[in-house]
């Protein structure tokens, strides 16, 4: 899935482990990610987590969709600091699915995020 997804790996977005359920994506923060306070813009910390999440969702075969997400910035992000998103499924129920991510920088939690998925027909 990630192969066809160009919004991601043109952000560099790499993925570095993938299982059943699970999945842990990495990206830095370059130059034209960063905000007029000079941090990391939400808006690609929220990317990489529903990268991170989508790749999870989607470990089980049939194409899975965002129901929808929230997320938590915990601590800001800056120029070149590599981000690392965790994704992990925590129950599935029918075509339904709740997943949980977290993004961190080394030892530090950035943000917090909660995907709700669909599996479509």
């Amino acid at each position: 899935m990630l192969d066809d997804d160009l919004a991601s790996r043109s952000l560099g977005m790499r993925l570095v482990d993938a299982g059943p359920g699970h999945a842990t994506v990495r990206m830095t923060i370059t130059d034209t990610m960063v905000n007029g306070h000079a941090i990391a813009h939400g808006g690609y910390v929220f990317l990489l987590a529903d990268t991170a999440f989508a790749c999870a969702c989607n470990s089980h075969g049939p194409v899975t969709v965002a129901a929808g997400a929230d997320i938590t910035f915990v601590t800001p992000a800056m120029l070149g600091d590599e981000l690392e998103a965790r994704a992990a499924e925590r129950t599935t129920y029918g075509r339904n699915g709740i997943y949980d991510v977290t993004v961190t920088r080394g030892p530090d939690t950035i943000a917090e995020f909660r995907g709700r998925s669909r599996t479509l027909k």
